[in-house]
């Protein structure tokens, strides 16, 4: 392959690798921002974004409300008795309030020893103590990188390694990037 033509290939991928995924996040952005005006029946371009805003701001306004909570409670309990609603509903709700809830969940950033002489290790977010199984265990969520996915893993707190707490976003970033985002501020 000649010179131009390989410059012209590193090229394209360096286009791409930037490009993607904004890309990607812009589409997001536009679907969601076009489902709004179509549900408002609005025709103004960049209503949709004013308006998802506006909502967002409104149902967390209103959430502060005694009477807005009964409601939440009331549905929530309806949603309770349908079985993959429930599962569906509840599992989310947890997902996003340990992330920005007032409980977050991954806020206790830990590296796990997978072997015994610390040779591989994983970093991990302890997400639930667990004294009626064990004292010495812990629950330890692994996210997956690239993914709104991951697995909790029983682990003895002798493989437990705390991290600053106070950096586990630093932390989850690095591992849902695959470990790509964040590498300078991971090793410092």
């Amino acid at each position: 392959m000649g010179a131009v033509a390989q410059w012209l290939l590193k090229s394209f991928l360096k286009g791409l690798l930037l490009l993607a995924p904004l890309a990607a996040t812009v589409w997001v952005f536009w679907k969601v921002f076009a489902l709004i005006d179509g549900l408002l029946g609005l025709k103004v371009p960049g209503l949709g974004f004013v308006a998802t805003l506006a909502i967002i701001v409104v149902a967390g306004a209103l959430g502060s409300f005694i009477l807005v909570d009964r409601l939440v409670a009331w549905l929530e309990a309806a949603v309770s008795r349908v079985p993959v609603a429930k599962l569906i509903y509840f599992s989310l709700k947890d997902f996003v309030g340990a992330f920005v809830g007032e409980k977050k969940g991954f806020n206790r950033p830990v590296l796990v020893s997978l072997e015994a002489d610390h040779g591989i290790r994983m970093i991990g977010f302890i997400t639930a103590e667990l004294p009626n199984i064990s004292s010495d265990t812990v629950a330890v969520y692994f996210p997956n990188a690239y993914a709104f996915a991951g697995h909790v893993l029983l682990v003895p707190r002798e493989r437990i390694t705390p991290l600053p707490p106070g950096e586990s976003s630093k932390w989850l970033t690095f591992v849902v990037s695959g470990g790509v985002s964040g590498k300078k501020d991971a090793n410092s």
